[in-house]
């Protein structure tokens, strides 16, 4: 596609950036909102699911599409996904319990893998290495402006009107996307002789279930040394070494394994991968900290994250232009690693007492660090690998990325749990008092051991309003308590954050800088690096 004139790179690039944003939207806003639908349908040891669930589906999913779209082009999976994500979409706001509502979320995963995998690779398809970097700024602006409008959006729904329409608000948007991408986009020819990788897709999925579910599960439902974890990690490695040894006799492997030996591409997945883990820990757990510690209602929340995305957005469009002006990639992702880590590291030393101007300043510094560096490696594994390995590069990129993200979500919220656990066993002594021989009071007070109680101001004062007066400076006391103990919790999870960044910024270090390529078409050099060994060896007879 990268002999179309530019008014047709252009349109095309419209349609798929409307796609983006439909997705981009339904996520996002979900962000800020969960936790007064947490409030509503109870199931807070199933809060981090509704991310991982997500994060789980969408990963298996743009791995595999990533392959079949190099076979059968990108159009075909791109209208499947925004399909079977407004299905998704329509279905989470039908939820009445939290199990239907991750539920749906799984469906809506799968959507989003193909429409993130395929719409990152068309952008390869359409533009050269040099080019992309222009093109993944304001792409990362597309992200950007579903990050601002759809926490504030979502916070002021939950405010005002029942949560369910957070999901239904943005159906129109997913009809306008999928029309323009049927009209808009080139349909391509299949080549007939790439055949699917069933076997190895099967293993590849059988590798990855069971790792995100054992890091999902330990700590919370069974114990890090529980026969059901450790279970799970040998079926995971079982499966790993049966997917290898069925990808090195595959005719057409679903993940080419001979593009690990490149430094370049293997450096740049671990780094995304780490990246995922340090960027997913602080958007996700960051509205808890604001709503829960500072007492902030949602549409508020909304409002204090706006600066962060507006930030990302900022220096992912600046950076963008600094790597098609110089083609230079590596210093920019490390300034904005360190700028990450450093801003995490703040967020870290936040408590119950920081004002909305200390947490806005706090999460500016992480948004322009992870805007510089967030869009990096994608770029340098695409410039890395030959074009007929454009989507299943593109999509491994995406695959380490949210395997990073899922694992730590479910890690850093072991991490919260954990510590919630030590924290609330000082709160616990407050139970001692007399007032708790009175049946009714312990009844009352008891609801308060939950964290999520702090999600629902409008909840907490009604529960005070009910209590006399004697009992106010007892209920006071409890919920600083409780807003303590969830600080220190977070704090915890930002810290750990801080530190998976800075690993990030010493692997950096090492990448490889190559020049980004002026165009798509294949070097005699690259030919050969990205050459399937049993390839060149029938090529040299």
């Amino acid at each position: 596609m990268e002999h179309l004139d530019k008014k047709s790179k252009i349109t095309i690039m419209i349609a798929i950036m409307s796609a983006m944003l439909f997705a981009a939207l339904n996520q996002t806003i979900v962000g800020t909102a969960l936790p007064k639908i947490i409030a509503d349908l109870g199931g807070m040891e199933y809060f981090s699911w509704v991310f991982t669930v997500f994060m789980l589906a969408s990963s298996v999913t743009a791995i595999l599409v990533g392959k079949l779209s190099d076979i059968y082009g990108r159009k075909p999976f791109i209208l499947i996904g925004i399909g079977v994500f407004m299905i998704g979409t329509f279905l989470c706001g039908t939820s009445d319990t939290i199990i239907q509502l991750i539920g749906y979320r799984a469906l809506q995963g799968f959507g989003a893998g193909m429409i993130m995998s395929t719409a990152f690779t068309a952008v390869g398809d359409l533009f050269s290495p040099r080019e992309r970097g222009r093109w993944q700024g304001i792409m990362g602006s597309v992200f950007g402006l579903a990050s601002v409008f759809g926490p504030t959006l979502g916070g002021y729904i939950v405010d005002n009107f029942d949560w369910h329409w957070i999901f239904w608000v943005f159906l129109p948007i997913g009809i306008i996307a999928f029309v323009l991408i049927w009209k808009l986009f080139p349909s391509v020819e299949h080549n007939p002789s790439e055949k699917v990788d069933y076997l190895g897709s099967i293993f590849l999925t059988l590798t990855i279930l069971p790792l995100l579910l054992a890091f999902s599960w330990a700590g919370e439902t069974y114990a890090w040394g529980s026969p059901q974890i450790i279970g799970l990690f040998i079926a995971t490695l079982l499966s790993l070494v049966i997917f290898i040894q069925v990808e090195r006799k595959a005719a057409s492997p679903v993940l080419p394994l001979h593009l690990f030996k490149n430094s370049i591409f293997s450096l740049s997945n671990v780094i995304g991968f780490i990246l995922g883990m340090g960027m997913f820990g602080a958007i996700m757990y960051t509205p808890f900290f604001i709503q829960g510690v500072m007492g902030t209602s949602a549409t508020k929340s909304g409002f204090i994250m706006m600066p962060m995305t507006l930030s990302m957005v900022t220096a992912s469009a600046i950076g963008g232009q600094i790597i098609t002006k110089t083609g230079k990639y590596k210093k920019l992702a490390i300034i904005g690693l360190i700028i990450m880590s450093v801003g995490m590291l703040f967020l870290a030393q936040m408590d119950e007492s920081t004002s909305n101007g200390i947490a806005v300043v706090n999460m500016i510094i992480v948004g322009l660090g992870l805007g510089l560096s967030f869009p990096v490696f994608t770029l340098t594994i695409q410039n890395a690998v030959s074009h007929k390995f454009l989507g299943v590069a593109t999509s491994s990129a995406q695959l380490f990325r949210q395997i990073g993200g899922t694992i730590g979500v479910s890690v850093m919220g072991t991490i919260m749990s954990l510590n919630m656990k030590k924290e609330m066993t000082v709160a616990a002594e407050v139970k001692t008092s007399q007032a708790f021989t009175n049946p009714d009071v312990a009844e009352k007070f008891e609801n308060l051991q939950d964290p999520q109680v702090l999600m629902d101001p409008e909840a907490l004062d009604q529960m005070r309003s009910t209590m006399t007066a004697d009992f106010h400076g007892m209920f006071d006391q409890l919920i600083s308590m409780l807003r303590s103990a969830l600080s220190h919790s977070l704090s915890e999870v930002f810290l750990t954050g801080s530190l998976v960044i800075a690993s990030a910024v010493f692997l950096t270090l090492f990448l490889k800088e190559i020049p980004l390529r002026d165009s798509n078409a294949e070097t005699v050099d690259n030919k050969e690096k990205s050459i399937n060994p049993k390839e060149r060896s029938v090529q040299s007879h």
